[in-house]
């Protein structure tokens, strides 16, 4: 983890990143999936995947597993990692290309014509939905990037853009299991949902889909997404529904989830503990616009510096979930940069509070960084270069504005997806 630090302030900067670090040890696959590993069957063990997470999750099963096993997960461009017996693919997100959809159409091939002796380990992690591309009967692969690109940035939250996905899709929504019937499927999920819903991450494709064509067209007419017509089509004639609850199929179906955003914030809670601070969680499933969400922190850390409440100085605000930003500016953003950038605005560098917001996979939205960090005098520096933060945020540029003054937190991959990271660290001014 990197990050140019001019002016810093190191004891606060070194516990933002140790308690990031924290967090994104406690949810990694080493740390969270050999325990929930089933045992081998009588047949065949085939091991499928799709998301973030999905290749240190198939390195850590063919380090753990006991008998023979063949498979094939997909994961994020750079987000590989070296494997003997498991093949990973690497693929696009946040918008599928071909890759994914040779790699979709590759495991339905796998899953095809196994027996009730047989297992299908399904390793599902975060981004899962657009790694796994293989779309309906009649919808190109053109037809989904139009409509994946127009929903991120619509400021649809993620439950809503995988309902749609689930119907444009050939494998979601739990259509891959119920591909695998009779076969046991044995789904292990790294969640980055709010509300670790197991039909939500990656779009269920294993797990029945309680959605519904008609919430599917509902939903781009709420954020007024005209659809290509092919899409519009499909999904008025409402065709060929994802399996519900109680569907035959998908009766043997078992589903652990081995980590999620709370199992991070407890972790970061433990060490800010630790280090003398008291940890406050306001929450795991934080939802809602950036900016938004980031004006409601910024009231809880002045009522902590000035109040002692919600907890007594020095004290530690985390929370995690995932926002979103409605893209009305020309800027290269991220929902954490966003976060941190509106918080600055709302902090005013109110002394003693700094701050940090990564997504936990590594990536904030497109960029190459994790996230960022915030300090007393970021607003006084920004204004010794020139830089407006308020019309920053304007344009949705909260990457430029803390490339500029050396903020930017750089990870790289980390492999794993528990989704946003944030963190307030309030000290005696």
């Amino acid at each position: 983890m990197t990050a140019t630090a001019p002016n810093a302030a190191p004891t606060a900067d070194a516990l933002l990143h140790d308690l990031f670090q924290a967090a994104l040890t406690a949810v990694t696959a080493e740390t969270r999936l050999p325990a929930a590993l089933p045992q081998p069957p009588k047949g065949r063990t085939v091991v499928i995947g799709a998301g973030k997470a999905a290749a240190a999750m198939a390195k850590t099963v063919e380090n753990h597993w006991p008998g023979p096993l063949t498979g094939l997960v997909v994961t994020r461009y750079d987000h590989d990692l070296p494997t003997e017996r498991i093949e990973v693919v690497q693929a696009s997100h946040p918008v599928p290309d071909a890759a994914g959809q040779e790699a979709a159409r590759r495991i339905v091939d796998m899953v095809q014509g196994l027996t009730a002796d047989d297992l299908v380990l399904c390793l599902i992690s975060g981004g899962g939905s657009a790694l796994l591309a293989l779309p309906a009967p009649g919808i190109t692969l053109e037809d989904k990037r139009a409509v994946a690109k127009a929903l991120l940035k619509s400021g649809a939250d993620i439950g809503e853009m995988n309902c749609v996905r689930k119907h444009l899709s050939a494998v979601k929504g739990g259509r891959l299991a119920a591909m695998a019937h009779p076969a046991r499927v044995v789904s292990l999920l790294v969640s980055d949902v709010p509300g670790d819903d197991p039909s939500v991450i990656a779009s269920g494709p294993t797990v029945p889909d309680p959605t519904s064509f008609a919430d599917a067209r509902a939903i781009l007419a709420k954020y007024g997404i005209t659809p290509p017509p092919a899409v519009a089509a499909f999904l008025e004639a409402a065709k060929d529904e994802t399996p519900k609850p109680g569907d035959p199929r998908l009766a043997g179906a078992e589903t652990t989830i081995i980590a999620t955003p709370q199992d991070a914030l407890e972790a970061a809670a433990a060490l800010a503990r630790d280090r003398g601070y008291t940890p406050v969680i306001l929450g795991d499933a934080i939802e809602g616009e950036s900016r938004e969400v980031a004006k409601v922190h910024a009231g809880i850390a002045r009522q902590a510096a000035r109040h002692g409440q919600p907890a007594p100085v020095p004290a530690v605000i985390l929370s995690g979930g995932e926002t979103t930003v409605t893209v009305r500016g020309q800027g290269r953003g991220g929902r954490n940069v966003e976060f941190l950038l509106a918080l600055a605005v709302a902090l005013d560098g109110h002394p003693g509070i700094s701050a940090a917001a990564f997504d936990t996979d590594g990536i904030d939205g497109t960029e190459d960084n994790a996230g960022a960090i915030l300090r007393p005098d970021t607003l006084k520096r920004a204004e010794a270069l020139g830089l407006d933060a308020k019309a920053f945020l304007a344009n949705n540029d909260g990457y430029s504005f803390f490339k500029a003054l050396g903020d930017l937190v750089v990870t790289g991959p980390t492999r794993t997806n528990v989704n946003d990271f944030r963190v307030i660290v309030i000290d005696r001014a």
